[in-house]
């Protein structure tokens, strides 16, 4: 009976050329936006994806069901804002549904958060993401050129009421435009529940034109965290990603610490991106896509469903090449990626 348990759990698995375990999938449910960040797209903003072409919540279940018997396990939904997307809670509802899954997220620029706490939570989401660069209000519209920042602090403390968590604060840290905020962010921690993570900016978007000038590294950030306070390192667990986990003594809340540039962590890179209108993307710096919805508008199988996800796997590049002579900055914009 161990025999055939192991041997049906071994299939289960999905492996990419370099012996990386794949099983997470990022899923961008809309290219649409209600902000207009500096560092992802210009203040017109950008051609969006014909309506017609974006994926049906129906065509989206239909990959993921196919995809979790194969072995994706972790879902995260992106845009793109995802709560601008009609019925979103009642798609989140019938994911949480599907075999397999076991682990539910979304990101969200946090600005109708208010508003949908409540229903994400019943509807089975485990876990959220809010981005958030900035903790003075003139400066958030500054970056977003939007107001919002009241709303976007609503939300959190509506994510907290109704016991979302974790709830994690994405900020992307940016020399010269937020750098200063670096230990404001970190108090936070002290005194709610929640995980501060710190994001080197990256070559993405098509926004205000980036420059390797402007990163504040890693190793920078954690250098002035410790001028705040001791860090403590907290063991990952399975579902944590490519961040550094760090606690304050005595604090509620945690750090977290992503280094995609100076510290990239594609060795152990477990994830596919699944954009709007259908494209299974193996890197978010790779502009080579394979198709999923031609095969689900023109009577494609399951088995031709999986047999994408095994190219997909095939075609997994090792690592990108941001800081390298080989880097290109993708084509797509990244709220058409997912971020």
């Amino acid at each position: 009976m161990l025999g055939i348990w192991l041997l049906e759990f071994l299939n289960n698995m999905l492996f990419d050329p370099y012996h990386r375990k794949i099983n997470y999938l990022r899923i961008s449910v809309t290219d649409r936006c209600n902000l207009r960040c500096r560092y992802c797209m210009p203040e017109e903003g950008l051609q969006l994806i014909p309506h017609e072409e974006i994926l049906t919540y129906e065509e989206i279940l239909r990959v993921v069901r196919v995809f979790a018997k194969e072995g994706i396990s972790k879902i995260r939904l992106t845009g793109g804002e995802p709560l601008i997307r009609k019925g979103i809670s009642e798609f989140i509802s019938q994911l949480a549904r599907i075999e397999g899954i076991r682990d539910l997220s979304l990101t969200t620029n946090g600005t109708l958060l208010k508003d949908f706490a409540g229903s994400l939570k019943k509807s089975g989401l485990n876990r959220i993401n809010i981005s958030l660069d900035t903790l003075n209000r003139e400066k958030f519209s500054l970056i977003t050129r939007r107001n919002g920042y009241e709303k976007v602090w609503q939300g959190i403390e509506e994510a907290m009421k109704v016991s979302l968590s974790p709830i994690k604060i994405n900020m992307v840290a940016i020399k010269g435009l937020n750098d200063e905020e670096i230990e404001s962010f970190a108090l936070l921690t002290l005194h709610h529940p929640l995980m501060v993570r710190y994001i080197e900016y990256m070559p993405s978007g098509n926004g205000e034109e980036w420059k390797e000038g402007n990163i504040l590294t890693i190793p920078e950030i954690k250098s002035r965290l410790e001028d705040v306070g001791k860090l403590t390192a907290i063991p990952s667990d399975e579902w944590d990603g490519p961040a550094r986990r760090f606690r304050f003594e005595g604090a509620i809340g945690e750090i977290g610490l992503i280094g995609p540039v100076s510290d990239h962590f594609c060795d152990h890179c477990n994830r596919l991106r699944l954009t709007p209108d259908g494209k299974i993307r193996t890197c978010l710096f790779s502009d080579d896509e394979i198709d999923v919805r031609g095969f689900l508008r023109n009577g494609g199988s399951d088995e031709d469903l999986k047999k994408q996800l095994l190219v997909a796997l095939k075609t997994k590049p090792e690592r990108h090449h941001i800081n390298t002579h080989q880097f290109k900055k993708c084509q797509r914009n990244m709220s058409a990626i997912g971020g």
